[in-house]
This record gives structure tokens, sequence and C-alpha cells, in this order.
């Protein structure tokens, strides 16, 4: 139920100021770094006009911005686009076609498994390596990292990506989290990628079935360029806080994806700021830079260069992509982990009773950069289209602009947001700030965390069956879940101090975050893959499928995961008590 004091806040929300701004954005592409600071200043002015203070970073980060693309094949020159990261090849790359029918839900995932990333027409990793050495691939779907960096182990020399419709999509080819460090190098793409529409993916698949060949051709502007990053400090009473934040670059003009996420960031930014003598615990917002042609390049500087300070204070991540998009009317695919998630459901149905609601477990995607400092994080994309409408329209699935197929294209243009979908979706993320910054007692849900804890290692169990023993993991996670269990109840009844329940949350956090999403170590980025739940075990279920040397491989990387979880599940019940 919503409270007087937060009626009179979603009450002060105005559509003026974020509206005006999603009409600028709609006429100012941000994608080259120099028009990207241009719409860094315009955030910057708008602020300080609104009498909201900014503090502007300007780090060089690492980009990658395309600037041109074509394959030659069959005797003509298609449009296409390079996503970003790819290897720049002005002067061409020229080689045999070879068709690969890739599922994209399995490249999602990271599978290794070439069956499944095959569809079964493949049958190992030698055979795939001997169909595509020295050639270029092509295949259905977008410029996906893991597909790129797979053919390139396996010696293909490019890789064209059939986009599903009559638009070309922009994207990014890399599993490089932001900036590159010295261990990430070795990943940085090596080969040529670029995307075509459908028409031309259709042509050039059907000449790789005839043996055909194909130039690919690639320009790309890379290096380390100056990016400014407008942050607006909101203080509470208390020196913890929470950060909301979303990029502000875009491809092309990108209103959907990110412009109205700007204004929802810069409403709130106003609204709070007003009211900042009644808030409890702070709120930063920050607008990056380098999301698209960085990958996620400005707020892991972020996480970088404020690791310790958000360590220290940060008690939740709000990530706002994507919100205000026209036919987005549910939200049954809302990015929430597990201890968060009452607290969205209870924020999006207490402005929208009737939601569609359904959460799904974060990607590690959208500037999720805090995973592995241990942060409680919910929201990516905001609201979406139901499916039922996108299927009537004949829309195919992206990662963005509330489902609407004009994402990370040129057509993300001022219709594609909506004004009353955009007030709406700026009332439910203040609504589900405020109540991390208002309630004495944060407001996280960590028995539901044990809970889901507890379900992946019996799946996982379940799934290798005799070829490993998960009974450490089972029992360690059943003395944690006792635990918390009686933490929350102690909090909950007032006989734990306040202050000692909200110390203890956010030390929980720094645990189980990165022991259910990360598989390097606590400040470093990991691959922008998706990991499965409790990645450290999740080799379990792929013992049965596994043959000679492999089982032994796969059996020693179970007891090292088993033994980095059992040992985050031994501190964290210690901690509790």
């Amino acid at each position: 139920m919503i409270t007087e004091q937060e009626r009179r806040l979603l009450d002060a929300v105005s559509l003026d100021a974020p509206w005006e701004l999603v009409e600028t954005f709609s006429r100012m592409p941000r994608w080259r770094p120099e028009d990207v600071n241009k719409g860094a200043d315009a955030i910057a002015d708008r602020l300080r006009r609104l009498g909201v203070p900014v503090t502007m970073h300007e780090p060089e980060i690492y980009l990658s911005i395309p600037l041109s693309a074509s394959v030659e094949a069959g005797g003509v020159t298609h449009r296409a686009k390079p996503p970003s990261m790819s290897l720049s090849v002005p002067e061409g790359r020229r080689a045999k076609l070879v068709y690969l029918p890739a599922n994209q839900k399995a490249l999602r995932s990271y599978s290794r498994d070439v069956q499944e990333l095959f569809g079964g027409t493949i049958a190992s990793e030698d055979e795939a390596r001997a169909k595509v050495a020295g050639c270029i691939v092509v295949t259905e779907g977008f410029g996906n990292p893991a597909l790129s960096s797979l053919v390139e182990e396996w010696g293909a020399v490019g890789l064209i990506a059939c986009n599903p419709g009559v638009d070309i999509h922009w994207g990014t080819c890399t599993t490089i989290w932001g900036t590159p460090d010295l261990d990430d190098l070795p990943r940085k793409p090596k080969i040529p990628v670029v995307a075509v529409n459908k028409a031309t993916g259709e042509a050039l698949m059907a000449l790789a079935r005839e043996g055909g060949e194909a130039t690919i051709r690639t320009e790309m502007l890379e290096g380390f360029f100056p990016q400014k990053i407008p942050v607006v400090d909101i203080p509470g009473d208390e020196t913890d806080y929470v950060l909301l934040h979303g990029h502000y670059d875009s491809w092309d003009v990108g209103v959907g994806d990110n412009a109205t996420g700007d204004a929802t960031m810069l409403e709130i930014a106003r609204v709070l700021w007003a009211n900042r003598g009644q808030l409890r615990r702070g709120v930063r917002i920050a607008w990056w830079p380098g999301h698209s042609t960085g990958r996620y390049a400005g707020s892991t500087w972020f996480a970088d260069a404020f690791a310790l300070d958000l360590d220290a204070h940060c008690v939740a991540q709000v990530n706002c992509d994507s919100p205000g998009c026209r036919w987005a009317s549910s939200f049954h695919a809302t990015t929430t982990m597990s201890e968060t998630a009452r607290l969205v459901e209870a924020a999006i149905k207490d402005i929208v009773p009737d939601a569609v609601f359904k959460t799904k477990r974060p990607n590690q995607a959208g500037d999720y950069s805090f995973n592995n400092i241990g942060i409680s994080s919910f929201y990516m994309l905001s609201s979406t289209m139901p499916d039922d409408l996108r299927k009537e329209k004949n829309y195919y699935d992206v990662s963005g602009c509330g489902g609407n197929i004009a994402w990370h294209t040129e057509n993300d243009q001022l219709e594609i947001a909506d004004k009353d979908n955009l007030l709406r979706d700026i009332r439910i993320y203040l609504l589900s700030v405020l109540r991390l910054t208002q309630p004495e007692l944060l407001p996280f849900d960590w028995v539901a965390v044990a809970e889901e804890f507890a379900a992946t290692v019996d799946r996982y169990a379940k799934a290798a069956a005799d070829h490993a023993d998960l009974s450490p993991a089972k029992e360690a996670t059943a003395a944690f879940h006792a635990a918390v269990a009686r933490l929350q109840g102690d909090a909950a009844a007032g006989r734990l101090p306040a202050a000692r329940a909200n110390a203890l949350s956010k030390a929980m956090a720094r645990i189980l975050v990165p022991i259910n999403f990360t598989r390097t170590p606590r400040f470093a980025h990991d691959p922008a893959f998706t990991a499965p739940p409790l990645p450290g075990l999740a080799v379990a279920a792929e013992l049965p499928r596994a043959r000679g040397a492999m089982l032994g491989f796969a059996k020693t990387q179970l007891l090292r995961g088993q033994n980095r979880y059992v040992a985050a599940m031994r501190d964290a019940t210690r901690l509790v008590g």
C-alpha cells in the first residue's frame, strides 16, 4: 500500500522536464564520442536548470565505434553493420562461406554443447573446427559475442549474422566487459563480424550451401576516449545509498533505448532533490556512456573507480533501461534478484494493480557492472509488450525498446516513446527507490535467496545423478537457511537492532550475489555472457553427458566449485550467527 509520504512524492512527478529531454535526444545521435559528450552536457544543463547539483566525471574509456561495413558475394555488394569490437578490415577479407544453424538460446547461456548449439547437425567440436576453419561463418540471429568467440576459436576468419527482419541491428561481439585489462585482452575479437538483414542473409546462406565465397569489409574507430559521466548525489540521513543508473549513449538517437530512461532518471533526480530532507538513505543517480560501443565501459569505470565506496555504502543498484515505450503494458519479464523480488512486485502492483507480473533472473547484461562487488540488484529493461501483442505484430525478440523491433536501429525514433507509459514507469522507479531509502529495516528477503539456492542445488544434484555428491552443498545451504530465517525473524520482531540487521544484510549481499552470479574474483568483471545459477556448481548437470577424460576434467571443476560454494555458505552462516 502506498503511504502518504510516497503518494506526495509520486504526485510531484511531472512529464515537463523528462519529455523535453526525450524530444531533444530524438534529434541528437549519441554514439560517436563527441556526440555522446554533448548528450552528457544536455543532461547536466537540465539538472542545473532544475536546481539539482551535478558532478561531471570525465574518464578515458575504451570504445569501438562502427563506421562502415559491407559484404560482397555473388557479384553483389550487400549493406551491413559491424557490431562494436569487430576486427576492422577495411581492405576486406575473402573466404568460403559455411552455414551453421545456431541455437540463439544456447548461445545466450554460452553453452559449449555443439549438438545443442547447432541443433544436432554437428556432433563434436572437432567436427565444428573441421567445418569452419578458414571460412566465413554465416548464421541466423544477431552478432552474438558467444558465437563470435567460439567460431574464432575454431578457426573461422569471419562471421555474418543474419538478422530476422528487414532492418539491420547494431550490437556488440565481444565477451569483454568494459574497458579491457591485461587479462581480458586475449578475448578481444580477432575476426571481422557483420550483421545483415533477413533478405541478404537468405541469399548468403543459399550461396554458402553452394560452396560460394564472400568478402567482408569492416571499418572501426577504436581507442581510449574521454567520456562524460553526470552523477547526482542526493544525501540522506545515513551514509548508505541506492544507486539508480542507466546509459545515455545510444545507437543513432535511441529514443526507447535509452532516452526514455535518461528522462526517467532526470525527473527522479528533480523530485528527490526537492525532498532530500525526507530521505533516510541517499540516492546516487548516474548516466553512463560506453554502454553500446564500450560493452558497459562507463558503468564499469565507475564500478572500478568507486569500488570501495560502493562496497562500503551501496545497498542496492537499480538499472533504468527502456521505460515508457509504446505498447509496453506488461511486466511479465521483470528483472530482479530473489532478495528484492517482493519489493519489486509490490511497487509495480501498487502503481498498476492489474499488472501482469513475473520475475526473471538478471542476465549478464544491461550495465550490471556491480555483481562482482556483491550488490543486490533489480530492473534492467522496464515494461514490455505483452507476448500476444508481439505475436500479433509478428515481432521477433529484441532486448529493449519495450519489445519494439526498432531496437538498435535508425527507427528508434520519437514515436517509440509513449507519454502515458513513461509517466507510469517513472512512478514505478521512484516508488521502488523510495522503498529502499525510507524503511528503517532494509527490505531484503534473504530467506528467499536461501530457498533459491536450495532448489538450485537440488536440481543440479538430480541432474548429476550418481556422477557427483552434492551433499556438502545441500548441508551448507540448509544451515544457512536456518540461520537467516532466525535473523529475519529477530529483525522483524525488533529483537535485533535495525542498524545491526542492515549491516548484516549488506554484508550478506557481498557474499551471496557473487556466488550466484559470478565466476571471477570480487572487484574483477566476468565475461559478458550469462552465468547459470550458482555457476560453480552448474557443471554438475553436464556430468552425465561427459565422456572419457572430459568427465574427469568436469568432476575436478565441480569439486573446486563446490568448495567455493560451501565456503561462501559457511561464511554467510557465521555472519548471521
